[in-house]
């Protein structure tokens, strides 16, 4: 496993779809992190991941807590409109949890508090931010250039 993709209550179905199909041809474990706006097992989201679903790893959290009590010790950045620190500026190594809030409100300040923060740079505009299945592309393929693309072609 190259990365583990973590998405903090994730509220759009098509954009989980998109990210686990990025995930399984990565080689990277996707965790989300309960509520969500949707079951996985809706048709939308399987249809995004069109039939890369059933190769996906996959961990379900009910909580933050929850998440943070089995993953907290390890290197959790956060993909956050609120980082002065590039993306580019990560030194990222393989098994990095790269964390990515939900699409309508990002994640509470307590999340903040307890991760690196990191940003994708933008323009100035009354946009908030990238698309999130755009954005953990970006940064997972940052990541995965700086590990030097193991086990892809």
């Amino acid at each position: 496993m190259n990365l583990n993709i973590v998405l903090y209550q994730p509220e759009i179905p098509q954009n989980t779809g998109n990210i686990a199909r990025t995930c399984v041809l990565t080689n990277s474990k996707l965790h989300l992190i309960k509520p969500m706006g949707f079951s996985i097992d809706e048709k939308s989201v399987r249809r995004a991941g069109l039939d890369y679903w059933k190769d996906l790893d996959l961990e379900v959290h009910e909580s933050f807590e929850d998440f943070m009590a089995k993953y907290g010790h390890n290197t959790i950045y956060l993909s956050t409109t609120h980082a002065d620190k590039y993306y580019s500026e990560i030194k990222f190594q393989s098994g990095d949890f790269i964390m990515f809030g939900r699409e309508s409100s990002g994640v509470p300040k307590e999340v903040h508090e307890r991760v690196q923060g990191m940003r994708v740079p933008m323009i100035n505009t009354s946009t908030r931010s990238l698309n999130l299945s755009n954005t953990v592309c970006v940064i997972a393929y940052e990541a995965l250039k700086q590990l030097d693309f193991p086990q892809m072609k």
